[in-house]
């Protein structure tokens, strides 16, 4: 963590400031760039539970063309810590998914993605995966601006495959997110995700706050850091966040870097 932090001064001393175009660029999920982002929930308060939990994403971003269509892959591998009755917890890895967003002409300054989403069995304890195989599919709509940008991500998933003894996965998430730009490279943001659990009626739905702030290295290299607590303001179910913090670091690198 020490190492972690004594990185992120020394770069940030060595960035420029970044322009709206850089901020922008940071937080469009549709940009064109190479990305690996370490991103925390911290889920401090649990609705029916006095337990907390924890999730740490890595994400790898390629932006790439298939048959001349441009698209933009995204890889997330989780490791979980998650409450079990009778002990402190579990910690994991989780199911990795991953979704391949064909971006699409834009249209009145909206830019727009669809593609597939997939999600592998890959955790490594029962209480951090679902054990199934499943497939969807991802979509995204962006409106930037030199105000910062709005949007949303929408996914669906469903088990095709796996243990009878798990359960089916029928699963849908919405995250419209805001971002206003600021002075000095700083923004606001609100980008909490609704989870739909349609195979047995449970979802949350939250609402998010934060900050963060955007460097551009010598190198091309964008860095944007980020902290955003999130409050749920319906929901249905145990075990879902009545608080969390999202928080990250998020790296895009300049092709041919």
């Amino acid at each position: 963590m020490k190492l972690f932090f004594t990185f992120l001064m020394l770069s940030a001393f060595a960035a420029n400031a970044a322009d709206t175009k850089d901020m922008n660029t940071a937080n469009n999920p549709l940009t064109p760039m190479l990305g690996l982002n370490f991103q925390d929930y911290y889920s401090s308060s649990l609705f029916g539970s006095d337990k907390t939990s924890n999730t740490f994403l890595t994400r790898g971003t390629l932006p790439q063309k298939i048959g001349g269509l441009p698209q933009i892959t995204r890889l997330t591998i989780p490791y979980q810590n998650v409450p079990r009755v009778g002990d402190e917890g579990v910690n994991g890895f989780g199911d990795i998914n991953i979704f391949d967003i064909f971006l699409m002409k834009p249209k009145n300054g909206v830019e727009f993605g669809i593609g597939p989403y997939f999600v592998f069995p890959t955790a490594t304890e029962d209480e951090t995966g679902a054990g199934k195989w499943q497939a969807g599919a991802s979509a995204v709509a962006i409106k930037p601006g030199d105000w910062g940008m709005m949007g949303a991500l929408l996914t669906y998933q469903h088990s095709f495959a796996g243990p009878s003894e798990r359960p089916t996965q029928n699963l849908a998430t919405l995250q419209p997110f805001l971002i206003y730009n600021l002075p000095k490279s700083f923004y606001v943001r609100s980008s909490a995700i609704m989870n739909f659990n349609w195979q047995n009626g449970h979802y949350y739905i939250p609402i998010g706050a934060g900050a963060g702030k955007v460097w551009k290295l010598k190198s091309g290299t964008i860095m944007n850091l980020f902290v955003e607590p999130q409050w749920t303001i319906a929901h249905e179910g145990d075990g879902q966040p009545n608080f969390q913090t999202f928080m990250g670091l998020n790296l895009q690198f300049p092709l041919g870097h």
